[in-house]
């Protein structure tokens, strides 16, 4: 995780104080520049969050590649990257940090299924799905549909399922690593 400390001047008289800013309009003037930065880099952007704790501001981009474990350099770069055009666009002092999603990262949008096809997953599940009763297992994504749902390699069985998005608990990626 690279980490790096923003400070706007006082004296821009664009920017609105911390207070008032609309994170909403930030996140959407800086998405195009967060994802062809990466796409320069062979990377994809997972997720892109604004947050204010502790009273101070944090820009966390989680980055990931099909092709690659992602590491510091990756996100060492990234954050050079950025750098610059972020705080022409962030009216406010903020800390950037640039990470892997991690290995065991819960899977927050629908998008992600599509980003981490062919990856294991841990499934928590409301209702189970065939007879054997269970709620959750290890499952390979094999796809996603946002009509029809995800569709996962499940080992026990060894046939894919498909599983209704309302049915869907809670999902992390899995590594048997760990």
């Amino acid at each position: 995780m690279v980490r790096d400390k923003h400070n706007k001047s006082q004296s821009n008289k664009n920017a609105a104080p911390f207070e008032y800013v609309n994170k909403r309009e930030i996140l959407t003037k800086i998405q195009p520049i967060i994802d062809n930065t990466l796409m320069r880099f062979g990377l994809i952007p997972v997720e892109v969050e604004l947050v204010k704790e502790n009273h101070r501001w944090f820009l966390r981009i989680f980055i990931y590649s099909t092709e690659r474990d992602v590491n510091l350099e990756d996100c060492e770069k990234v954050s050079r990257s950025l750098s610059d055009f972020l705080e022409e666009l962030i009216p406010f002092k903020y800390y950037l940090e640039v990470s892997s999603p991690g290995v065991e990262r819960k899977i927050k949008s629908n998008k992600e299924y599509l980003i981490f096809k062919g990856k294991d997953i841990n499934i928590k599940l409301k209702e189970p799905v065939d007879e054997s009763g269970e709620k959750q297992f290890v499952a390979k994504i094999v796809d996603f549909d946002e009509n029809e749902g995800l569709t996962v390699y499940t080992y026990k069985d060894k046939q894919n399922i498909l599983i209704k998005n309302e049915n869907i608990l809670s999902a992390k990626l899995y590594s048997s690593e760990i």
